[in-house]
């Protein structure tokens, strides 16, 4: 790389399977990975939850088996200039009953049906008392329309009882050859994962206290089978004779890729360990698992305990008729029937659309501070104090690092990453130190403009000041006002602009199929992809609106299934991927359709991005497959690539068209909208840095029950990291799903670390000339045979290098930030 952070990266390249979700989902990698698969499923948040065959930390949100890659999904980085809406990672599902089609027709609906499954019933039969079972069924697609929390125990303990079987009976004729070994291994870990992601993909969209209970009370005989799945010995002594057999350098780059990781995860997850230690080992997973569902839970129950009642339209003066007849609309849910968005009464929450509305537009400074107060204490105290949580959970970690003779749990995360505990401090502090000046420069532009607004805290912006003042600026500086932009952004119409994006840099075809596949939820869209000839090669969901009383807060992509050719049905066709994505954005208020925030447009894109990695893979090894295997630190790379694009003149032309009209956005908007991408630049980075530092120095340097509680360490880091500290009563701690009920537990710099992969991934566009449309598709084309292509498959600098023609540089992200002059 181009400069001393990350240089020499390829030589600290590890293998992750990050199967996982991303989401939260994107990496199982065989064996190991396969049990981090199961274990992402788990959804300790959104990360990955299928700890390489234990489980990993998610992506995007949950912790993975030991420390690397779960299978979870990939929840969005806390990049809001209040809070993200993204603080939140959902657990892994991965469904293997999906197999592609070879067959297509002139409707494009009829093509997408023509989707054949692959049938269960002959290898997964069912005692008659659960026969009746909805998840364990064969079906095209997960039932998620029927099953309910009382399938769960007697579902879950059937299954779990068939893949013992199976296990047994590969142990006992085990082989050190791919048909004996890797295949009837991806076989029983895809057979649970599918289904143990279901319930937890029902239990972060649909929650109730039934399914919480029944999920609780199988949980730890799920870990039990991925703990003795990942600690299997006759299958990690297999692949450790495949990879001493003569036949090694035949092998594949994705099989090699494959069986470096098992091994690397089998030892990760304690194969080595004498049996008392390795006892200890089990029963900190088990205690792991269980705490890090406890602490998601808790985030849930506290954002939504705080509500608050405003009778007096003048206590909410400032709020945006959106955000008003959200209010409305949410009151009416809460009892209050004749609520409306002009006469009230209005019910103010935290969930992230009245949250953020709160903290950028309300006038009453009084109401800003106590919403924010509520916010940073979410899951301290009472019942739903999360303290605890977090001094066990990183108490627990460091045991787990010792036992398997690390220093620090970090070591144990950065084994299956590009990076190394070095490089990514010396990448965030490279950030930060450019960064600090801009910083600065925002507060002092805040404190100057309220003050010329008249503004009597001028002299002591607070918290929950910046927001506001910062919304104020910008709306002064570049005559934009979000809320006014919210007509231009329907959800329809930004969903037919990145669908037609998506067709021209890759050339693939995206049709709505909704009726194809059971939903959860009546807003949930069903989408087919198609490749130029019209063959379906992949299916999505895409559950887009914020319910607070039942849905996980942020936002994450998760795998339903991954491509795979051993799950295959005809034998000769690999098995389509699919893929679901979630937000929270603005729902349809009265008969005005989800108008979106510029910043959920972003967040939507972000989610596609990941979803693209994971279904337009070619990778026919399902360990490797998309998401799959991919090192966490670079899964990132797409979602954030995408990012880009909302900025792109032709691409925000053809989703900002007003509801009403479909005039498109006035030109002198979109350069504004372009100027402002800079805007406050400096603040934002050093956010994220903020976060990434104090993951890594929880799981690096502190001790815990030594001198320091977490939150004096959070204090310290942030003197460095922010302008303003945080307050003393600050425990935002308590609502970190990513780092402790998600996947991202010392990985969260790696927002940063694929940011610097995929700003550059985008200068190519920019070298190649965003106005030619030849070069732009070309350039997609390279993308989409490279990046997205190649999964888990092959190692992601080698990927990049591939693509871009040499490593990676800071230069563009700092670039694109405004944090660096523009060069010529």
């Amino acid at each position: 790389m181009n400069h001393p952070t990350t240089k020499n990266i390829s030589s600290s390249v590890k293998r992750m399977r990050i199967i996982r979700h991303i989401p939260n989902t994107v990496l199982f990698n065989t064996i190991f990975v396969s049990v981090n698969i199961l274990m992402a499923s788990t959804r300790f948040s959104l990360s990955r939850s299928v700890q390489p065959i234990l489980k990993r930390p998610p992506f995007s949100s949950s912790p993975r088996f030991a420390p690397k890659a779960l299978l979870k999904s990939y929840p969005c980085p806390l990049w809001s200039s209040s809070f993200s809406f993204c603080v939140q990672t959902l657990h892994h599902s991965t469904s293997p009953y999906l197999s592609s089609s070879s067959s297509s027709s002139s409707s494009s609906f009829s093509s997408c049906s023509s989707f054949s499954p692959p049938s269960m019933a002959s290898s997964f039969t069912v005692d008659d008392s659960v026969g009746s079972n909805p998840l364990l069924q064969d079906f095209d697609f997960p039932p998620f329309d029927i099953v309910e929390a009382k399938h769960v125990r007697p579902g879950i303990r059937a299954l779990l009882k068939k893949v013992e079987s199976d296990l047994d009976e590969l142990e006992k004729t085990v082989e050190p050859s791919w048909p004996k070994l890797v295949e009837p291994l991806e076989k029983i870990v895809d057979r649970l994962t599918v289904v143990w992601g279901m319930v937890n993909h029902l239990k972060a969209v649909k929650d109730s206290a039934e399914l919480r209970a029944a999920i609780e009370e199988v949980q730890p005989e799920k870990v039990k089978f991925q703990l003795r799945l990942g600690q299997s010995k006759p299958i990690y002594n297999a692949f450790k004779a495949i990879k001493e057999s003569p036949d090694w350098q035949s092998l594949s780059e994705a099989r090699k890729r494959i069986v470096d990781a098992q091994i690397k995860e089998a030892v990760l997850n304690g194969v080595s360990l004498e049996d008392d230690k390795r006892e200890q080992f089990n029963k900190i997973q088990q205690e792991l698992e269980r705490l890090s569902h406890k602490f998601s839970e808790n985030v849930l129950d506290a954002t939504k305990k705080f509500e608050k009642l405003v009778t007096d339209k003048k206590e909410i003066d400032g709020l945006p008729a959106t955000a008003l007849g959200l209010a409305a609309q949410t009151a009416v849910s809460k009892g209050h029937e004749n609520a409306t968005a002009e006469n009230g009464p209005w019910m103010i929450t935290l969930d992230a659309p009245i949250f953020i509305s709160v903290m950028q537009h309300a006038r009453n400074r009084a109401l800003r501070e106590e919403v924010y107060r509520a916010y940073i204490t979410r899951a301290s105290s009472g019942d739903l104090d999360n303290t605890p949580i977090i001094n066990q959970i990183l108490k627990l970690r460091l045991e787990k690092a010792k036992l398997l003779n690390y220093n620090n749990y970090a070591e144990i995360s950065m084994a299956t990453k590009m990076a190394t505990v070095d490089k990514a401090e010396e990448l965030l502090e490279k950030i930060r130190s450019a960064s600090w000046d801009a910083a600065v420069r925002d507060v002092e532009a805040l404190k100057s403009y309220s003050k010329s607004q008249g503004a009597s805290e001028a002299d002591s912006l607070s918290h929950w000041d910046i927001s506001f003042w910062s919304e104020r600026l910008r709306e002064s500086k570049y005559d934009i006002n979000e809320e006014e932009l919210r007509p231009y952004f329907s959800f329809s119409k930004v969903m037919d602009g990145l669908f037609n994006l998506t067709k021209i840099l890759f050339g693939i075809d995206i049709e709505a199929a909704d009726g194809l596949a059971p939903v959860w939820n009546k807003d949930v869209r069903f989408y087919c992809v198609k490749d130029s000839s019209g063959s379906p090669i992949a299916y999505f969901y895409f559950d887009p609106y914020s319910r607070p009383s039942e849905k996980r807060e942020g936002a994450w992509m998760d795998e339903v299934v991954s491509r795979s050719r051993v799950l295959s049905r005809n034998g000769t066709t690999a098995r389509l991927p699919v893929a679901h994505m979630v937000c929270n954005q603005t729902p349809p208020v009265g008969d005005k359709p989800s108008l979106m925030t510029f910043r959920e447009v972003e967040t939507v894109f972000h989610e596609f991005g990941h979803a693209l990695q994971h279904m337009l893979t070619k990778q026919d090894e399902g360990l490797v497959a998309g998401i799959r295997g991919v090192e966490w630190d670079a899964v990132e790379l797409p979602s954030q690539f995408m990012e880009n694009w909302c900025y792109h003149r032709d691409t925000l032309m053809s989703i900002a068209k007003h509801y009403q009209t479909g005039e498109s956005i006035p030109e002198e908007v979109y350069l504004k909208l372009l100027a402002a991408r800079t805007f406050r630049a400096g603040s934002l980075s050093l956010r994220q840095i903020r976060f990434a530092s104090l993951d890594l120095e929880l799981h690096t340097k502190y001790i815990p029950d030594g001198p320091e509680s977490v939150y004096d360490v959070d204090q310290r880091v942030s003197r460095k990291t922010q302008v303003i500290p945080p307050l003393p009563e600050d425990r935002f701690l308590c609502g970190f799903n990513h780092i402790f009920a998600g996947g991202y537990a010392a990985g969260y710099y790696s927002y940063k670390w694929a940011e610097v992969l995929s700003a550059d991934a985008f200068s190519a566009f920019e070298d190649a000339g965003l106005e030619d449309s030849k070069a732009v598709k070309e350039t997609g084309h390279k993308f989409r045979e490279t990046v997205l292509a190649l999964g888990g498959g092959k190692a992601p600098l080698e990927v990049f290098v591939e693509f871009r023609g040499r490593e990676p540089s800071p230069e563009a992200l700092l670039r694109h930030n405004g944090l660096l002059p523009v060069t010529a």
